[in-house]
């Protein structure tokens, strides 16, 4: 599985570029919005990617950053989202606007993407829902690695890199708390609100994580009745 790609743009289309690689050209599909961050034809350019196999078709799909890829495999594994789907949403919305509209229940806002009809953007938000704290917490972490676009040797192609090691108890759980409520504050609480939530939370859950930290945060800011 080919994970990451890094190479020199040979040409740039409306949904994919090419990727020149020691002399090999990668076609690589991308939404929109990742397109326009892409530098110009003959500079060099790092995408994650992620490789969709079917009987008849492998196609590359890059990305920015690792939230961007996550969020396209899980909008993917949504019966009647495919590639194409999952691309033009992100394109529309972008991975922070996604995590928000999926953790709120706004469907509404989904539906925003091309080809999206409400019934699709419901089912996307009802069973994408309980994954989104999960994404957030990538996004959230410091060490949320965005993939550079310059300077990047163009024979460089490789995996995705590991996790780096788990931190200490006690510090990980005090980065948890200021990842969480980083999520929160972007997704649209004041700060006030979000600190109460995720202090009460890491009271009555210590050994909390990041992604369980933003779940019963929004859980204890839901409106009630």
């Amino acid at each position: 599985m080919i994970g990451r790609i890094a190479g020199r743009i040979d040409y740039r289309a409306t949904d994919h570029v090419l990727i020149d690689v020691r002399g090999v050209g990668y076609l690589v599909y991308c939404s929109e919005r990742t397109l326009q961050a892409l530098p110009r034809v003959g500079e060099h350019v790092a995408l994650y990617t992620d490789l969709l196999v079917r009987e008849d078709i492998l196609q590359l799909f890059g990305f920015t950053t690792l939230v961007e890829k996550e969020w396209h495999r899980l909008l993917m594994s949504v019966q009647g989202v495919g590639a194409k789907a999952a691309l033009a949403i992100m394109g529309t919305l972008g991975p922070d606007a996604v995590s928000r509209a999926i953790a709120l229940g706004d469907w509404n806002a989904v539906k925003a993407a091309k080809g999206i009809g409400p019934k699709t953007a419901q089912r996307v938000v009802n069973e994408l829902k309980d994954k989104a704290p999960e994404v957030m917490a990538m996004g959230a972490s410091p060490s949320a690695t965005t993939a550079p676009v310059a300077d990047v040797p163009v024979d460089e192609v490789i995996e995705t890199p590991m996790a780096p090691p788990k931190a200490p108890a006690v510090q990980e759980n005090a980065g948890a708390q200021a990842e969480a409520l980083s999520a929160l504050t972007n997704l649209g609480y004041a700060p006030g609100e979000a600190a109460a939530a995720v202090v009460q939370v890491a009271g009555d859950n210590p050994d909390a994580g990041t992604s369980d930290m933003i779940r019963l945060a929004l859980k204890s800011l839901a409106p009630k009745g």
